[in-house]
């Protein structure tokens, strides 16, 4: 008698192994962060310690907490609450004013006691890291002469030294941040020429809690330009990633100041609006646990987030940067090397231009902005102005099929590189550059190509698995139609943007498996879509090799997300749903080839 193939045990066996290598690598970074929130907490005990009442507070309420909770511990308390802001409601965050500005610290500690009560802190407020902010305009008859150049054709292009130091030229064939909203926490957008042709999305002020996010400073149009000003236009200058939607989120006054209320709303705000990276040149010295939580509320639901390390050219990052879930960004120069303003210490993850304008006028970085009511062209320098390189960056990756937070920081870290000249790195170098200055080229190309040989990788060892066992039995066959379809559900053509196709409309979809076409939507990243074309084609023998290949493919996509993570899956037990999903396109595969 011929023996059956025991196939079955060999896939239970490959899906529960990835599985469990999952859960390990999440078991590390959990307690990462539980040791990291509880080293920061200390220093907003600090801070509260040393600190005079100012007799406003902002409270976190539990979210299922109703008005009349709220008023009822207002009126115990002797606390006036406002939401911060219309939004602010659903969220339960708000700001309280102490009818007796003395009893601060014992109605803190009241407020911290109630079990209903996620954080409450006194409110104070964050700014733009300007120690070191200086602003240019380079006058017409000071711009070099500019040879000749086919792309970018923005004339004042070759003046953005920044741009080449990411090795920007090299990665717009291949991404362009199409597809990608970032949302800029800032001092509003302007309506510049230069940004004319960038896409906004709704966002809101958080200052005055209405619509208009016009900047009334200059700071955030600057920012915003460099993640995405309108490219290759022939007009003015270039962005990172400039096919990316701007999300104006207003939290700065024209002054360059804001509350952590404000800006702690402004990032939920952004996390359940669509924002899939958001940029924060803002900070200040001191942690908030309300500001924390915003950052970690956001990170869990897939948002990447970066920050400005501050301009205080001290060994310590400053907050929202310093807090888990943020990306800490240091600042860089022409040379290469970090600038004379650039914070540092231990969680600093990458370096980025920031510029330097005391060395040369046209030094610092080069955007299109509104400055004290004028538009121009400014060089400004900060680490304001080397987060939104990473920040456009990150924009690149996750438009490359990369969405999960952590999976963009690692291909960041992973592609960073030392700068020219330096040799071997110094004792301190992490500490001042992270990982090295960030290469958007090598992030792109790596976001672009590994997670589909991965996936491609894996469904190939599933299907020549599943012949194996299938042929020796003579039950089915594959033939071409099933390798179309075995890359169509793994990986799609991922090679494609490498070919210098990548900036085409379309391409997006073809150089990705099907289940990355909802950018992480469970009824995609799952077998409901090879079941339904077993359900509806099954009868059709020709399309049975096909339907088995596309059934295969996309069990081997999920493998190969368990295997390596880069689609931010929101939904809990998701692991658990890619490793049940696997199976179950597997079986369909296996059921498709019997004759």
């Amino acid at each position: 008698m011929t023996q059956r193939p025991r196939w079955k045990p060999v896939l239970f066996l490959s899906i529960a192994a990835a599985l469990a290598a999952w859960l390990w690598r999440g078991r590390d970074a959990d307690t990462d962060r539980a040791a990291s929130v509880e080293e920061y907490a200390d220093a907003r005990a600090d801070f509260d310690a040393a600190s005079a009442p100012s007799g406003e507070v902002v409270v976190d309420f539990a979210d299922d907490v109703d008005d009349a909770y709220v008023a009822a511990v207002g009126k115990r308390l002797g606390i006036r609450f406002t939401p911060e802001g219309d939004y602010a409601r659903r969220d339960r965050l708000y700001v309280g004013r102490l009818d007796d500005a003395a009893r601060e610290p014992a109605d803190l500690a009241a407020l911290r006691a109630d079990p209903r009560v996620e954080a409450a802190e006194e409110d104070f407020t964050f700014g733009i890291p300007e120690a070191a902010l200086d602003h240019e305009g380079l006058p017409d008859e000071a711009r070099p002469a500019r040879g000749p150049r086919t792309f970018p054709n923005d004339p004042r292009y070759d003046e953005q030294w920044h741009l080449e130091q990411i090795h920007m030229p090299a990665t717009w064939s291949a991404a362009t941040g199409e597809g990608v909203t970032v949302a800029v926490i800032d001092t509003g957008v302007a309506a510049v020429e230069d940004l004319a042709q960038t896409e906004r999305v709704p966002g809101w002020n958080f200052v005055a809690n209405n619509a208009n996010t016009d900047d009334d400073h200059g700071h955030g149009t600057h920012v915003a330009g460099t993640i995405a000003q309108s490219t290759h236009n022939g007009i003015g200058v270039a962005g990172v990633a400039y096919r990316a939607k701007i999300m104006p989120l207003k939290v700065l006054s024209a002054s360059g100041s804001g509350s952590v209320a404000g800006i702690a709303q402004a990032i939920r705000w952004a996390a359940d609006h669509g924002a899939q990276v958001i940029n924060m040149s803002l900070g200040g010295g001191m942690y908030s646990k309300v500001l924390a939580s915003a950052v970690a509320y956001a990170h869990d639901k897939g948002v990447v987030v970066v920050c400005a390390a501050g301009n205080d050219g001290r060994g310590r990052v400053s907050y929202p940067a310093a807090n888990p879930g943020a990306i800490a960004v240091a600042a860089t120069q022409q040379n290469e090397r970090t600038t004379f303003y650039s914070n540092w210490g231990k969680q600093i993850a990458i370096a980025a231009p920031g510029g330097n304008t005391r060395e040369s006028p046209s030094g610092g970085v080069l955007q299109n902005t509104r400055y004290q009511g004028k538009d121009g062209y400014y060089f400004f320098m900060g680490t304001s102005m080397a987060s939104p390189h990473v920040a456009g960056v990150a924009a690149l990756i996750v438009s490359a099929g990369v969405t999960d937070p952590d999976a963009v920081l690692k291909i960041l870290r992973d592609t960073a590189r030392t700068p020219d000249g330096m040799g071997e790195r110094p004792d301190d170098f992490a500490a001042h550059y992270g990982a090295g200055i960030v290469d958007a080229a090598a992030g792109v190309r790596r976001a672009q190509l590994e997670p589909g040989a991965v996936e491609l990788g894996a469904a190939g060892g599933l299907a020549a698995l599943v012949l194996l066992m299938l042929r020796r039995s003579k039950r089915g066959s594959f033939g071409l139609g099933g390798l179309v379809g075995l890359v169509a559900g793994a990986s799609g053509l991922f090679v494609l943007p490498r070919l210098g196709l990548g900036g085409l409309p379309g391409i997006a979809l073809l150089a990705h498996g099907v289940p990355a076409w909802g950018g992480g939507a469970l009824l995609l990243v799952a077998a409901i879509v090879p079941l339904s074309l077993v359900a509806l084609f099954y009868g059709v023998p020709r399309a049975r090799g096909l339907l088995a290949g596309f059934a295969l493919g996309v069990a081997g996509h999920l493998i190969g997300q368990l295997l390596l993570p880069t689609v931010a899956l929101h939904a809990p037990l998701a692991h658990a749903w890619l490793a049940a999903n696997a199976l179950a396109a597997a079986a369909l595969g296996v059921l498709a080839l019997r004759r």
